[in-house]
């Protein structure tokens, strides 16, 4: 049996509840063979960030062409790149596989700590942006690439006209921090898909981010398209959120594994 080989570009969290960690998790957990470049280091936990550090340019790229050189790689997916250098060294490798690419710009963790320092958001709207197959900002992330602040739902589409304007295929704006249901909105420009799911009472939803892109990609590595890879992805998210579980001191992270859990049927 041959599984399609997914590659996750990103950050460690060494609580495993987001980053490398997570998208591993995520990758395991639907059917696809996980591989990973780690860009920077983390001393993180339920409570935040406590210390970041990236790695070398020259080891990212190391690291990347080892794993596409030799294994191939079906669909790659990026996280937390850290500064202008590593978003400019992932963005020139990109350039060079042929499989689709899932961008989550991470910017922010979850509880508010910086992840991409502020000298690298040219170098993300201009050289990663364009690269994407689909783009996965949350509401924070839209704002900070494009200065556009959406407070309800029908702020969306201004929000992905703004994304879309640095030239991904397809943005996936995710609303999950509006009140009332989880709606997000995946467009092309042409086409719109508006995907809801009732807003759970659970508060540990760490990871959220990295699961929901790491998913997608999975979906696009087995032949799925856009459309039908976000809904699918969207619905593993939801049910990872509705079995997140309290893990240390603050906020824990979703359940990866949880439709394994649940057994047949």
């Amino acid at each position: 049996m041959s599984l399609p080989n997914v590659l996750t570009v990103a950050g460690s969290d060494s609580g495993g509840g987001a980053g490398i960690q997570a998208d591993l998790k995520t990758m395991l957990a639907l059917g696809v063979h996980g591989m990973s470049v780690v860009t920077a280091v983390t001393a993180q936990n339920s409570l935040g960030v406590q210390g970041a550090w990236e790695l070398p340019a020259e080891a990212v790229r190391a690291q990347y062409r080892s794993v596409v050189d030799d294994i191939g790689v079906r669909a790659v997916k990026t996280g937390m790149l850290a500064s202008a250098e590593l978003v400019e060294t992932v963005a020139e490798l990109l350039k060079d596989t042929d499989a689709p690419a899932v961008v989550d710009p991470v910017g922010v963790s979850k509880h508010g700590d910086p992840l991409l320092a502020a000298s690298a958001l040219d170098s993300v709207r201009g050289a990663l942006l364009p690269l994407a197959t689909v783009a996965t900002p949350n509401l924070d992330e839209v704002t900070q690439l494009t200065g556009v602040r959406v407070e309800s739902d029908s702020d969306l589409r201004r929000a992905a006209e703004a994304v879309l304007g640095y030239g991904p295929r397809w943005v996936l704006i995710k609303g999950g921090h509006l009140s009332g249901d989880a709606v997000d909105l995946l467009t092309d420009g042409a086409e719109e898909h508006w995907l809801r799911a009732p807003r759970l009472d659970n508060r540990h939803t760490h990871g959220t981010g990295c699961t929901l892109a790491s998913a997608v990609a999975c979906g696009l590595a087995k032949g799925l398209t856009v459309p039908a890879a976000v809904t699918a992805a969207k619905e593993y998210v939801t049910g990872a959120i509705a079995a997140g579980f309290a893990l240390g001191g603050g906020i824990g992270p979703v359940d990866h594994g949880w439709a394994l859990r649940q057994g047949p049927a």
